[in-house]
C-alpha cells in the first residue's frame, strides 16, 4: 500500500474516532455506550451546578432518541447515565447525601419501598471521589442497574422500581436541575447531539 494511502486512511480514522466523543466543559462525552450487545446513544448531556459551581458532567445513554421524560423513566429497556465529576468539591458524603435528597424528592419522601437499594447505591460513593472519577448507572432489563466506577463493575441493584426512583432524580417533574434535565431530553440547550 501507498505510503500517502497509508496516511489518509489513518487520517480517516482518527477524525471518526475524535468524532465519536462530544466535549462539554472540556470533557469528552462519548456519543455512544456498549452495554452487552446493546449499543446505546447519547441523548444528551449537560453540567450539573450548584451555588454557580460545576459539580458533574452528566449523560443520558438510550437504546434511540426519546425527549419524554416519563416514557424514559417507566420504559423496561436498556439505557444508561454517566457521571463525569469535574469538582474536587464533591466529597463521599456530599454526594451521598445528595443521592438520598434526590430519591426524597423524587418518591415524595417515600423511599422505604427501595430503601435497602438506595443504600445500596449509596455505598458506592463511600470510597474517596475525585475529579475526574467517572460513575455508569446502566439498566439491564430483568437484572437490575449495574453501577460501575471509573470503568469498574462496582455493584448490582436489582428491581424496576428502583431504576425508575434513579432515572427519575434527573428527568422527573421536580429534577435535581432543571436545566440539566432540558439537556440531557436534547431538547434545548446543552449538547447538539448528531442526529438531532
Amino acid at each position: 500500500m501507498p505510503k500517502k494511502l497509508f496516511f489518509l486512511i489513518l487520517t480517516f480514522f482518527m477524525i471518526v474516532s475524535i468524532s465519536n466523543a462530544i466535549e462539554i466543559d472540556g470533557i469528552n462525552m462519548p456519543d455512544s455506550l456498549m452495554t452487552g450487545k446493546t449499543n446505546l446513544i447519547l441523548n444528551g448531556a449537560g453540567v450539573r451546578t450548584k451555588l454557580l459551581i460545576k459539580l458533574y458532567i452528566s449523560g443520558l445513554y438510550l437504546m434511540q432518541k426519546n425527549h419524554d421524560p416519563k416514557k424514559i423513566i417507566e420504559a423496561d429497556e436498556p439505557m444508561a447515565i454517566r457521571l463525569h465529576i469535574i469538582s474536587s468539591m464533591i466529597t463521599s458524603k456530599k454526594m451521598g447525601e445528595a443521592t438520598k435528597e434526590g430519591f426524597f424528592r423524587v418518591t415524595r419522601g417515600n423511599i422505604e419501598p427501595i430503601k435497602t437499594e438506595i443504600e445500596k447505591l449509596i455505598s458506592v460513593f463511600k470510597d474517596r471521589i475525585n475529579e475526574n472519577d467517572i460513575y455508569d448507572l446502566i439498566y439491564k432489563p430483568g437484572m437490575g442497574v449495574e453501577v460501575y466506577k471509573n470503568h469498574k463493575k462496582h455493584s448490582l441493584i436489582n428491581g424496576l422500581p428502583f431504576k425508575k426512583a434513579l432515572f427519575g432524580i434527573w428527568l422527573c417533574d421536580n429534577p435535581a436541575q432543571k436545566s440539566l434535565k432540558r439537556e440531557m431530553l436534547g431538547t434545548v440547550g446543552g449538547v447538539t447531539v448528531k442526529g438531532e
